[in-house]
């Protein structure tokens, strides 16, 4: 009679969940605020060189300002 030896091999999975958490939350938050921003900037800018005539009166108009 053979003695056998069995080796067995239990494999051990971890579940990972997917949480949000508070600093993620805050990431994202930032991140559409500055996008919200950006957009209002870029928009008084436009508003500015329309009002203003174009970007050469807006620059000549932004110098006027600064010299008084």
């Amino acid at each position: 009679m053979k003695n056998a030896t069995a080796i067995t091999r239990d494999k051990s999975v971890a579940l990972d969940t997917v949480s949000i958490g508070n600093g993620q939350i805050g990431v994202g938050v930032i991140g559409v605020a500055s996008v919200l921003i950006g957009c209002w900037a870029v928009v008084s800018l436009i508003a500015g060189m329309v009002t203003s005539g174009g970007p050469a009166e807006l620059l000549s108009n932004l110098f006027k300002a600064i010299t008084g």
